[in-house]
Parts: C-alpha cells; sequence; structure tokens
C-alpha cells in the first residue's frame, strides 16, 4: 500500500474516536486524505468492535452512540437491528461512515513507532515513513489487554484466553470454566456461559456494586468521569470506569442473580496446574480461565517520544501531551467511549486546527481564530460544562435488556 510521505496530520485509528475528529477536521477544512490522513491496523471498519465475540448484541449493557453526523449518512444505532451480532452492525455502518463522508482510512497500516525529528514528527507503519506535523493518538485500548499477576498463571495448564480474544461460549462446552473480573464483559460471559459450561466460577477483587434502578447513575457518573479526566491532567494510570461506577441491574441480571449465577468468590490465592486455589485451602478444578481484567491505553508506539510520567500515565490537558503538544489523544480519559466520542471529536479538532494555524502550510492559511465559527450547526455548544455533560450521557450508556 502506498502512503504519502508528508502530511499535516496523522490520525492513528479509525474508532468511534479517530472518525469523529477526523470528520470535524474535514469540516474545518482539513483535507482527508491530503491534509490529513487516517491509519488503521484493522483489516476492516468498526475499530475494536470489529474483533468482538459474536455473541455479543447492541444494547444492554453495551450501547453505540451515533458518530457526528450519522444520520445525515442515512444510518444510526438507535433504529439498528439489534438481533445480529454487534461487531456486524458497527462494522457496517462505520464503513457507510467513511465512503459517504470521504473519510479516506488506511488499512490495514500497522504503526510501529512515532519519533520527534526536529521540526516534524515522523510515523514508522508496515507501509513506510511518513513525516507530519500533528499526531492524534485514536488507538484506544483494545490492542493493550491487561491480565494480573498471580502465582502459577503461568504454569496454568488449560485454556486462557483474555476479553480481547474470547469468541464464543461454545469453546468452553463442557468445561469448568473460571471468569476473573467484576465488570459487564465477565457479567455477560457468565451469562453465554450458563448451560454450555459444565461450570462457572465467578472471582472478583471487590464486591460488585449493583444499581438496582437498572441504568447508570449520574452522580457516580460525574464522580466517575472526573477521576479519569483528573488522572489524565495529573499523568496517572487511568481507572476503571466500572469500579467508579458499578454494574446496573438489568432484568437480565437481576434474573441471574436470583438464579444462583452471580455469585462471586474471592480472588484465588494462586493457581496450579489444573485448580485455582484460595487462601482458605479451597481448590477448584478448573479447565479454562476467561480474563475480563480490562485494558490499558494502547500507546506503546509512543514509547520514543518519552510522555509517561514517574506516575504511570501521560499529561493530558487540554487535548494534548504536556510533554509533546504535537500530539493529541482522542478517546483517552473521560472520552474513552462512544458516549464522548462526539464532543471530544469536536473540541479535539478545532484544538488540532488551532495548533496547524500556529505553522506554515497550506492549512494554516485559514486563522485559528475561525475554528469557533466553524462549529457545525447541527450540533449547538452544549449547557453543561464538559464533564457533567460526559457524564449525563454516561447515564444512558447503560440500558434495561
Amino acid at each position: 500500500m502506498a502512503l504519502p510521505r508528508r502530511t499535516d496530520v496523522v490520525i492513528i485509528g479509525a474508532g468511534q474516536a479517530g472518525l469523529s475528529v477526523a470528520y470535524y477536521l474535514q469540516r474545518l477544512g482539513v483535507r482527508s486524505g491530503v491534509d490529513q490522513l487516517v491509519l488503521d491496523r484493522g483489516p476492516g471498519p468498526g475499530g475494536a468492535w470489529q474483533h468482538r465475540w459474536s455473541a455479543l448484541r447492541l444494547g444492554s449493557a453495551h450501547r453505540v452512540h451515533d458518530l457526528p453526523g450519522m444520520r445525515r449518512a442515512g444510518v444510526s444505532f438507535e433504529t439498528a437491528d439489534r438481533s445480529r451480532p454487534a461487531r456486524d452492525v458497527v462494522g457496517e455502518y462505520y464503513g457507510h461512515y467513511e465512503r459517504f463522508f470521504g473519510l479516506d482510512v488506511r488499512r490495514p497500516v500497522l504503526v510501529s513507532a512515532v519519533f520527534d525529528q526536529g521540526a516534524d514528527l515522523v510515523v514508522r507503519t508496515d507501509a513506510g515513513d511518513i513525516g507530519t506535523r500533528i499526531v492524534v493518538n485514536a488507538t484506544g485500548t483494545w490492542g493493550a489487554p491487561f491480565v494480573p499477576y498471580y502465582k502459577g498463571v503461568r504454569e496454568f495448564a488449560g485454556r486462557q484466553v483474555h476479553t480481547s480474544t474470547y469468541r464464543d461460549a461454545g469453546e468452553f462446552a463442557g468445561r469448568r470454566v473460571l471468569v476473573v473480573g467484576g465488570g459487564t464483559s465477565a457479567i455477560g460471559f457468565l451469562l453465554e456461559l450458563e448451560g454450555v459450561a459444565a461450570k462457572t466460577f465467578w472471582v472478583t477483587r471487590r464486591p460488585v456494586d449493583y444499581l438496582d434502578h437498572g441504568t447508570l447513575d449520574l452522580e457516580a457518573a460525574v464522580t466517575a468521569v472526573r477521576d479519569q479526566d483528573e488522572a489524565a491532567r495529573a499523568g496517572r494510570a487511568l481507572p476503571s470506569i466500572v469500579s467508579g461506577t458499578g454494574v446496573p441491574k438489568t432484568r437480565r441480571i437481576a434474573a441471574a442473580i436470583e438464579r444462583g449465577l452471580l455469585e462471586p468468590l474471592p480472588v484465588f490465592d494462586h493457581l496450579d496446574r489444573f485448580s485455582a486455589v484460595w487462601a482458605d485451602g479451597r481448590t477448584e478444578r478448573i479447565d479454562a480461565i476467561v480474563w475480563a481484567t480490562g485494558f490499558r491505553p494502547d500507546i506503546r508506539h509512543l514509547a520514543p517520544l518519552k510522555l509517561h510520567e514517574k506516575a504511570g500515565g501521560v499529561t493530558v490537558t487540554t487535548g494534548a501531551a504536556e510533554r509533546d503538544p504535537r500530539i493529541f489523544f482522542a478517546g483517552y480519559g473521560p472520552t474513552a467511549s462512544t458516549i464522548g466520542a462526539n464532543r471530544a471529536g469536536r473540541t479535539l479538532a478545532r484544538q488540532v486546527f488551532a495548533a496547524l494555524g500556529q505553522t506554515t502550510s497550506p492549512v494554516a492559511a485559514i486563522r485559528p481564530e475561525d475554528v469557533v465559527s466553524a462549529r457545525p450547526r447541527e450540533e449547538p455548544a452544549p449547557k453543561t460544562g464538559p464533564i457533567d455533560h460526559v457524564a449525563e450521557l454516561m447515564a444512558r450508556f447503560f440500558t434495561d435488556a
């Protein structure tokens, strides 16, 4: 695949965050495929959704919000077929969105590193190097699964999968399966494995906080998003959203609790070749482990820029890395889901546009102060502040099944 040797903006990742930024930049006059280049490592459209397990459907605890302008493109997740696999629907809709708006996404392109070369940045890919003035990192977390270390985990002889590699409950038919994690994915796996696996065990590090009303609590959402924002600003490792908000008790989850399926155990002490062993001596034979233990930001390719702080994260204040203001982050911290992609994409695009205007190039001929006047008409500025607005959207993230 031939890539241009130079462009003004490189967006790494074509999930909801990357597409949102690309859409708004294009509306500001930053031409897709000319002034901006979107790179994606996936084989097709859909971002991380194209890799999710086949049983996952839209709705319930996994909801996808429309990208900016999506209704104008003639599609909306609000009216999507919820009986089909989510990965298929999202892939089709994102692909249609890219074509409709002419977002020139190049795939599959793997970015291995980003280097500082003075006035320019160099994005190293498996299809060649690209010089650019600005990088928008929108790689999300799917490529950086997190599995905690426990004694014996490397010696365990059974099968181990992570949320990122889980495909279908049928692969565990007749097996004794241990699910690790306290979020919605872990609960979803337990529900799918019921009646398929011979027996399931569930362990969590802390008690699961169920929300009896079946929807995300607004106050908890505000706190969770603020925690994410504060961590990003302080350069700390980002906390889990679910750990700060709880799990909505949908009708399906409530029924599973009632019949005794969702009864978590404390985390085991260690593993041996064929069993999980608890501190009190309890031992259970295990054939497979499903690690529903979350993800970390997938930013390993930015390592040459040395953006990490001693606190474990990257300091991101107004969208850009404090250590290098040419590196912008989309879908990082409080905006790392479809509920915040639209607002964050517009804000970040305006910041990128302003940064382009501070240097010389064809794009820079557009004045930075024109950014505000270029705000899309169909999406007026909200009345609430950014954190409250995201939290308000989060309150609609979980819907009753």
